[in-house]
């Protein structure tokens, strides 16, 4: 390259320095000597571009026809650069001749400016001069009317002064005795700069008018028929007066304002008779007023305008007006919380905390540093879980009022399902007495109580309350049914009684209603609170959900499991009364020769027969599976009867005989494999066959403790084999059955000194005998 060349290219990186500083975005950033190697071709839009890094760069990375290529691009690229430099220019420098033409019509225009602000301060002047000549001839007329109107004002005065004793007059015979004490305290500079010589009659006559108005006014202050406002303005109107007595009153009138409060509590018939309102206090927060013909609301207002009139009155008395707004506030929670616990509706609970929340905005308005709506909330809370709580122990007790006293019937009145008309009770009482309690709640989740945020936490004590209530419904079942003891008295509960009162159907009852909780009730509620309840998040579970309805239904399984089981525990101890009686009541080795079958079969038969009532009334049917005995049994029972003929052919051989029928009662037992006593299913069949198997082993037992006769064995088979033809009718298990009569008879021979059994012909003679006795 040449030397004529270096002015060109000093020109042309000049160019491209301008150029990359007006579009650079940090032109602080350029530095053309900047020793930083570039690796690759992007770098040619950058501050810090090298062109012969650049070249050589593009040299090694590229071939002819790349570098030919290239360089079309680049020329290209260099006369658009160009182009936009050129029209860059153009811009500029139309914007140099518009300013150059604002300048000259400004110069055109301030040019006869101040022609005219030389004219505007001559008018100026002007103006001045003639305001001063116009004051100058006006200054001794207007010092003149000045001087009148001070003289006007001084005779409005003493005019006033002269008809103060006629004004305070009129106001004590109108008992406008706050305008009486404005103008005395208006007029007393007057008094005692000239009330001993100018105006020596009117002090005298007002002073005796201000004495009778400061009688009047003690007597409103400690009159009781007046209000505590219009006792509240008196004695401000005497302070005002600086009567000598007014802070000695503080007292009286603080004790006046505490007896006020117990006109103040909400009644009984308040309570009883709250309207509910379709609005929530919180749209009404800014409506103070009090209850439109309430007078409750009317008296509220009332001391609310008395602890205004105190802290004006008594400046220091803070703390005591916000112990009596406290108090009052308090005692409303109270009466509210012994009427919860006698159990109110809903609607009137709402209601009531409505009325408690309006007074409290209302001297919350007066009397801000109580902080009655904090100190409300709290009640509040506690109002609420206790109704929660209330609710469902009402809950509880409506559903055992259900069980213990749906049976109660006028006299004359026969109700053929007594036991079903329980149960239906007990469902009703128990779903929708909860689905009712679910609705009540409802309603106290759309409350939003002076701006409360209760959801969370009603939606908490809700779980927890339906766990604990079937908790505790559970402990009732079972004490209702006399399973469990109540551990304390308590002198208001019928408890005792009722455990005393307990029956065997009941307690069937209590069974199948626990089935009904197990497999509907819980689902239903579930849903309810899914639905409604769910959330929360107020209070913090330590052992996991508040509402476990997999841990209710597994508990009222087990209830229904242990009061099934106690149903047939109660009926078998009945039967087995009877059965005790009838073995322990005879002298067995003295015994008659057998007549006809004795009469405790058919007390046995009648108590089974109420049993199997009891059972159809509120049991489904099961499957029916009748249990016969095999060709085994069969063998072995004719094997016995053969035995037992044998034993009568050889009478003169006793012992021998009873070993037979040892030894052939032994081989029986190893020979056939019965299953006695099975689980007990909820049908009807199978809670009948499990009493009679559990009466069966202990006629079996009474058995073995008695020492029998010829007569009393034969006695024994009579009753037994009557007993085993009517059992086959009711029971299931046939082949349990006939395997604990053989039992008794086996049992029956073991204790007889001569076990010789009836004849065949002379046992179905006096068995015919019996039904033919029965069918009559």
């Amino acid at each position: 390259m040449g030397e004529d060349d270096m002015p060109m290219d000093d020109k042309a990186k000049r160019m491209r320095d301008l150029l990359s500083s007006f579009y650079s975005p940090d032109p602080s950033v350029t530095n053309t000597n900047n020793p930083f190697k570039f690796a690759t071709l992007d770098v040619i839009n950058t501050t810090s571009f090298d062109a012969d890094q650049y070249m050589n760069l593009l040299v090694q990375r590229s071939n002819l026809e790349g570098l030919l290529q290239k360089h079309v691009e680049m020329a290209a690229e260099i006369k658009n650069l160009d182009t936009d430099l050129q029209m860059l220019v153009y811009e500029n420098y139309n914007k140099f001749i518009s300013a150059t033409d604002t300048i000259k019509r400004m110069k055109t225009n301030i040019v006869g400016m101040e022609a005219n602000m030389e004219q505007l301060l001559d008018k100026i002047m002007t103006v001045q001069s003639r305001s001063d000549g116009v004051n100058t001839s006006l200054f001794e007329k207007r010092e003149h009317i000045e001087k009148l109107h001070r003289t006007r004002n001084l005779l409005r005065k003493v005019q006033f002064i002269y008809d103060l004793p006629a004004r305070l007059g009129k106001c004590i015979k109108s008992e406008a005795y706050a305008d009486a004490v404005r103008f005395y305290i208006g007029a007393m500079p007057i008094f005692k700069a000239y009330g001993d010589s100018s105006f020596q009659d009117c002090k005298r006559a007002s002073e005796e008018a201000m004495d009778t108005i400061i009688k009047n006014l003690q007597g409103k202050l400690f009159s009781d028929s007046e209000s505590i406002q219009a006792r509240a303005e008196a004695a401000v109107l005497l302070k005002q007066l600086d009567f000598p007595q007014v802070d000695s009153l503080k007292a009286k009138l603080f004790e006046k304002l505490e007896q006020s409060l117990d006109g103040l509590q909400l009644t009984h018939e308040e309570i009883a008779n709250v309207t509910v309102e379709s609005s929530n206090l919180s749209e009404q927060g800014n409506n103070t007023e009090s209850i439109p013909g309430s007078a409750h609301g009317a008296l509220v207002s009332e001391f609310a305008e008395a602890v205004r009139a105190y802290q004006v009155i008594f400046p220091d008395s803070e703390k005591q007006l916000i112990k009596l707004s406290q108090d009052l506030i308090t005692k409303h929670f109270e009466i509210t919380s012994d009427y919860i616990k006698k159990w109110i509706p809903i609607a009137n609970f709402l209601g009531v905390l409505r009325i408690i929340w309006k007074d409290v905005l209302l001297i919350d308005k007066v009397l801000h540093e109580a902080l009655l709506p904090d100190y409300s909330s709290k009640a509040s809370r506690i109002a609420v879980r206790q109704y929660i709580k209330s609710t469902f122990s009402h809950l509880l007790h409506d559903i055992s009022d259900a069980l213990t006293n749906v049976h109660i019937k006028p006299k004359g009145e026969v109700d053929e399902h007594p036991l079903v008309v329980f149960l239906e009770a007990g469902k009703s009482s128990v779903l929708q007495g909860s689905v009712n309690v679910l609705l009540d709640f409802r309603q106290l989740l759309k409350e939003n109580l002076g701006g409360l945020q209760l959801s969370d936490l009603i939606v908490d004590w809700v779980q927890e309350g339906f766990q604990e209530f079937f908790r505790a419904l559970h402990d009732q079942f079972l004490l209702l049914s006399g399973k469990n003891k109540p551990a304390i008295q308590d002198e208001n509960s019928t408890n005792s009684m009722q455990v005393e009162k307990a029956v065997p159907g009941l307690v069937l009852v209590l069974a199948q209603l626990s089935i009904f909780i197990e497999q509907t009730a819980i689902s239903r509620i579930t849903e309810e609170i899914a639905a409604y309840f769910s959330g929360g998040g107020g209070g913090a579970h330590e052992n996991g959900p508040a509402f476990v309805p997999g841990e209710i239904c597994r508990t009222f399984h087990s209830a229904s499991e242990i009061l099934l089981q106690h149903y047939i525990n109660m009926r078998t101890q009945k039967i087995t009364v009877l059965l005790r009686k009838r073995f322990t009541a005879p002298n067995w080795f003295k015994h008659k020769e057998p007549r006809e079958v004795h009469m405790f079969v058919d007390l046995f038969l009648q108590e089974l027969e109420a049993i199997g009532t009891e059972a159809k009334q509120i049991l489904p049917h099961g499957v029916l599976r009748k249990h016969r005995r095999s060709e085994s049994n069969g063998s072995s029972a004719s094997s016995r009867s053969n035995s037992l003929r044998d034993d009568k052919m050889s009478r003169s051989n006793t012992h021998r005989a009873r070993s037979q029928l040892l030894e052939k009662h032994l081989a029986k037992l190893f020979k056939q494999k019965v299953e006695i006593f099975t689980k007990t299913e909820y049908n009807q069949e199978s809670v009948v066959t499990t009493v009679v198997k559990l009466c069966l082993k202990s006629l079996q037992e009474f058995v073995r403790l008695q020492t029998f006769n010829r007569s009393g064995f034969q006695q024994i088979q009579l009753d037994v084999q009557f007993l085993r033809a009517s059992l086959k009718e009711i029971v299931e298990d046939e082949a349990a059955i006939d395997f604990l009569l053989d039992e008794v008879i086996v049992g029956a021979s073991e204790r007889c000194l001569d076990p010789i059994p009836l004849e065949p012909p002379i046992l179905d003679k006096l068995i015919q005998a019996k039904l033919a006795k029965e069918k009559e």
